[in-house]
């Protein structure tokens, strides 16, 4: 899983050009959104897009449990892997 969690933190990076961070500044348990790493909805958008393209797995933005599964590397982490098993 630890991993994974690393995975995903590089492809936020990537994706959001988030090029003054690497891996290891982004908490795995921190929320993605708000307090957290700051990200929003658009961020969210193609943050969805990039697990779709790299996983496979096709998100729904409408879903309150789709918002629970992004609020942090975790659960995000957890949720790919659910959905990959």
């Amino acid at each position: 899983m630890q991993e994974l969690h690393i995975e995903i933190k590089q492809l936020i990076i990537d994706t959001l050009n988030l090029e003054d961070l690497t891996p290891a500044d982004i908490e795995t348990d921190a929320p993605l959104f708000g307090d957290g790493l700051g990200l929003d909805s658009i961020d969210a958008l193609e943050l969805g897009l990039a697990v779709k393209n790299r996983y496979g797995i096709v998100l729904s933005s409408e879903s309150e449990e789709m918002r629970q599964h992004f609020s942090s590397i975790a659960t995000l982490a957890h949720y790919i892997q659910s959905q990959q098993a």
